[in-house]
């Protein structure tokens, strides 16, 4: 078992026992990534990055579904399903973003939580079988307004869980929506640090600890 999956296992109380997991620095949307669900107890499977739902007729959409509005979950056909029934927890340890200093560059950044190595994206999954019945899970992140750390480098941002809203987002009780949207709030920009990293991060070949290293 990967040493990072065991992290990841123990952190989220996770039942799987091992997952073909290897140590990733600069994950591109399409890609296979863990997920955790709540079936009694926590199951972490891997899923591709894109949502596909389950009705749809191909294994693809005509738009990106990376990303899931908090905004829109309530009234999107792709979301609203599976914002009531099939939501995951993403876990990571940062994520990048990049802010337009020009009309033609832009900067990349790795933003993390301060005090915490391993946290969770609220996701949402669903699954898409072929004409065979063969299935494919898959996955979007769910994004909200900034804080003001995030505001100095983009308009949005991932929604960022603490681990008691990690067990509420997973337990498949829980319908209300009104408690479920209160957890969509940025996460709070003094818990959070950002710096500019290479722009080796631009190209999903490169995959690599020098990624994340400062560049000032």
């Amino acid at each position: 078992m990967d040493s990072e999956y065991k992290e990841v296992k123990h952190r989220f109380d996770v039942i799987t026992d091992s997952l073909d997991v290897e140590r990733r620095y600069n994950v591109a949307p399409g890609q296979f990534m863990p997920i955790i669900f709540r079936k009694s107890p926590n199951t972490a499977v891997l899923a591709r990055w894109g949502l596909i739902p389950s009705w749809n007729k191909e294994p693809k959409v005509k738009f990106s579904t990376i990303n899931a509005r908090a905004e829109n979950l309530m009234t999107s056909p792709v979301y609203r399903k599976p914002f009531q029934t099939q939501r995951c927890l993403v876990p990571t340890t940062g994520f990048f973003e990049w802010k337009r200093i020009s009309e033609k560059e832009k900067v990349p950044y790795y933003i993390r939580l301060k005090n915490t190595k391993l946290f969770a994206f609220a996701g949402l999954y669903d699954i898409w079988k072929d004409a065979e019945g063969y299935p494919l899970m898959t996955f979007t992140i769910i994004t909200t307004q900034p804080n003001s750390l995030m505001d100095t480098i983009h308009n949005r941002m991932p929604v960022v869980l603490s681990k008691i809203e990690e067990d509420i987002w997973l337990d498949p009780e829980i319908h209300d929506s009104s408690t479920l949207l209160k957890m969509m709030d940025p996460y709070p920009a003094d818990d959070m640090q950002a710096h500019i990293v290479s722009r080796m991060v631009n190209s999903p070949a490169n995959d690599s600890p020098d990624i994340l290293k400062s560049s000032f």
